[in-house]
Formats: structure tokens, C-alpha cells, sequence
């Protein structure tokens, strides 16, 4: 359980009035995402997605006095836990970062919060680090993240399986927290529910061939082979092998295998795979989208929408408490994100901010209807895609 920081409020009016005085005009926000790694051709659209909302912070001079909000990015690799955490270390000690919009991956999200941002008193929001585990983690209230819970997306890509008569599934999972937790949970509501799994097995990534693993998979059989690892990596390996080999024809996927690179890769080969990914159908992801496109960024791209939101509910909650120190603001993040309040979407951050500093409440819903629930991650809603003459197509929601 969360224990929230609540700022007083005169330590609030003494850091606001001590910024507002000239001690800086900036504030420095972390990004760190996998610039490298398994699905780093996901992570420039998630950054870009971030910095568009501390842009539009930055131009509307409405943030402490006219406060520039400047982005410094941070490769957490996504897989190794050392050098993410030293990544952060350095944007904290080192570039004087007042918050981190990530990290990404499950496992590195872990380790950065637990040996850098908990001992620093740094507030995190993930967009896209969707571990069960994580809903547990000792965080000191520091800790939230917009993308929801891979136990809501095993319940969700469970029920659709078993909805399109899809009752017997190999299933196989990357190696790692995020891996090892999605397969849980997916296995747990795909058998309560009747269905069939043949074997559950895990694969590392960084390999360049995966035929044992696919063979094992294979002469375990099952109507579809469920893939829940990355898309840049052991992941794609497994789809290549299947293929090749004819193991599999019908795949279903999580949410680090959908992104244009799937389709790049296979294309209508593996037309009538299902995925899933967080997503929901609301006025924001249309207005992000439009926002995004402007700035030539594809606001669609998986998991942008949810870093504008994690970077915005950090900026939001620093205007509600008046400071910029994490100590004072992370009590705030669940007051903004949250109703009652002005409903607030993305491009109209200026018009939140002068609400909040005027006394005022909000509730951002931003690009992706955000709702913070228990103890500060997304309440879920997912989307369910298909592969369709070769191109990803969202067919529903969930």
C-alpha cells in the first residue's frame, strides 16, 4: 500500500516563492527508455509523446513563473537492471532531474525505482512497465505508471482467445519479470475459464535461432501459439521459426510484440494474429493523435499517449503543490489524476495549470482516459488488434 506525501502548505508556498525567485527558470525531467534493446523501435514515438507534453507546459508559461521544462533522456536498455539504474543515478546527481518519466520495461522499471528513485525520494511514472509484481513494490509512494497491470491484459487476452473458440494454446514467454507475471496471468484466467494450455515455456532473448525452442512448442500442439515477449527481439525469433518450420500459423499476442516492426517483419504471413495493448476509445486519443500529428509524430504509435500522460500528471501535480520537489508533489499526482475536477485533455495543460494555481481541482484524462487506481496505476482498458493484410488494425476494446 501507498503511503502518499502530503505537502504542507506553507513548505509549499516556501518552495514555490523560493523558485518563482529567480533560483531557476528550468526544470529537468528525466526520460529514460529503451533506446536500445528489445524494443527500441518503440521508444522514440514514447519519448517524443513525453516531450510534447512538457513542450506544451514550457510555451504556455503558466509553470512556476514561466518555467522551461527541459527533457533529458536516459537508455535503460530495457534489460539490464545495472545500467538503467546507473542511468538514473546520473540524471539525478548529475543533471538535478526533478522527476522520471519511465522507465519502460518491467524489470529495469524495478530495479531504477527500488536503488534510485525510493533512496533519492524521486517520483516515477512508467508508461508501459506493466509487471503484477510491481503493484506490490516498495515505492514510498514515489511510483505510479499509466499503462494498467498485465494481470488485467492476461484476463483480457484469456477472455478473447476463449470468445473466438480458441480453446488449447502454447504459450511462451520472455524470460523476465514482465514475462514470467503475463504468463501467470494469463494462464491462470485462460484455464479458469476451460481452456487448454500445452505448455508454458520461457525464452531468452538475444539468440539467433529459436527452432529447439519452437520444436518443444510444436510437440506440444495447441490451436494457436500465445507469444508474450518483444517484439525486437527472442519474441520475432519465435514467430520466424514457427513459420519456417509451419509449428504455428495462428499467434496471439501481448503488448511487447505489436508495433510496426511485427508487421515490417512478417506482414500478411501472419494475417489473423490477435494482440492486445493498452488502449481505450476517448476523446483524448483522438486529439493526442491530431497534436502529436502536427509535431510529425505518430500519435497512434504504441505507448505515446501513455508517456504525454506520465509526463503531464508530473507537471500538473508540481502546479497543485506549488513546488517542483517530489517530496512535496507526489502526494498530488492521484488528486490530478483523478475526479472531481475540471475534465482536462491533451493541449489544455496551460488551462490546468492556471486552474490548480488558482486554487481549483482537475481531473486530467489526457490522451489514454487516465484513472489511477489502488495504488497509483491504471485502472486498464485494452485494445484488441488483428493483423489484417498485413497491417496491425484495432478491431475492438476491452
Amino acid at each position: 500500500m501507498k503511503k502518499l506525501f502530503a505537502a504542507t502548505a506553507v513548505g509549499a508556498l516556501m518552495a514555490g516563492a523560493a523558485f518563482a525567485g529567480g533560483h531557476s527558470n528550468e526544470i529537468k525531467l528525466g526520460v529514460i527508455l529503451g533506446f536500445t534493446g528489445p524494443i527500441e523501435s518503440l521508444t522514440p514515438a514514447m519519448a517524443a509523446g513525453a516531450e510534447i507534453a512538457m513542450k506544451e507546459v514550457s510555451d504556455s508559461g503558466k509553470l512556476m513563473g514561466g518555467a522551461k521544462v527541459t527533457p533529458v533522456r536516459a537508455d535503460s536498455t530495457c534489460v539490464d537492471a545495472a545500467a538503467a539504474s546507473a542511468a538514473a543515478e546520473r540524471l539525478i546527481t548529475g543533471e538535478g532531474i526533478k522527476g522520471i518519466m519511465g522507465a519502460d520495461c518491467s524489470g529495469v522499471t524495478g530495479a531504477v525505482l527500488s536503488n534510485v528513485a525510493v533512496p533519492n525520494g524521486v517520483v516515477m511514472i512508467s508508461p508501459s512497465a506493466t509487471s503484477p509484481a510491481l503493484t506490490a513494490a516498495e515505492d514510498n509512494g514515489l511510483f505510479f505508471r499509466t499503462a494498467p497491470s498485465d494481470a488485467r491484459q492476461g484476463a483480457v487476452l484469456a477472455s478473447i482467445l476463449l470468445e473466438k473458440g480458441i480453446s488449447e494454446v502454447a504459450v511462451t514467454y520472455t524470460n523476465n519479470d514482465y514475462g514470467k507475471g503475463f504468463a501467470d496471468a494469463f494462464s491462470e484466467n485462460f484455464t479458469s475459464g476451460g481452456g487448454s494450455i500445452t505448455i508454458t515455456a520461457a525464452h531468452d532473448d538475444g539468440k539467433a535461432d529459436y527452432s529447439a525452442e519452437v520444436g518443444a512448442l510444436a510437440s506440444a500442439g495447441g490451436d494457436a501459439l500465445v507469444v508474450l515477449g518483444y517484439v525486437d527481439q527472442g519474441g520475432a525469433g519465435i514467430i520466424r521459426a514457427s513459420l519456417d518450420t509451419g509449428a504455428f500459423d495462428q499467434f496471439a499476442l501481448g503488448d511487447g510484440m505489436i508495433g510496426d516492426s511485427l508487421t515490417e517483419a512478417f506482414g500478411s504471413d501472419i494475417d489473423g494474429a490477435i494482440g492486445t495493448i493498452a488502449g481505450s476509445e476517448n476523446q483524448g486519443g483522438a486529439i493526442f493523435g491530431e497534436i502529436a500529428g502536427a509535431a510529425g509524430i505518430d500519435g497512434t504509435a504504441v505507448y505515446s499517449g501513455e508517456s504525454y500522460d506520465a509526463a503531464a500528471l508530473i507537471l500538473l501535480a508540481m502546479a497543485a503543490a506549488g513546488s517542483t520537489e517530489p517530496g512535496d508533489y507526489a502526494g498530488k499526482i492521484m488528486d490530478v489524476a483523478n475526479a472531481p475536477g475540471e475534465p482536462i485533455l491533451p493541449g489544455e495543460l496551460g488551462k490546468a495549470i492556471e486552474i490548480l494555481s488558482n486554487g481549483g481541482d482537475v481531473d486530467y484524462q489526457g490522451a489514454t482516459g487516465v484513472e489511477l487506481v489502488g495504488p497509483g496505476e491504471a485502472a486498464g482498458s485494452y485494445a484488441e488488434y488483428t493483423v489484417d493484410g498485413g497491417m496491425l488494425k484495432i478491431v475492438g476494446y476491452h
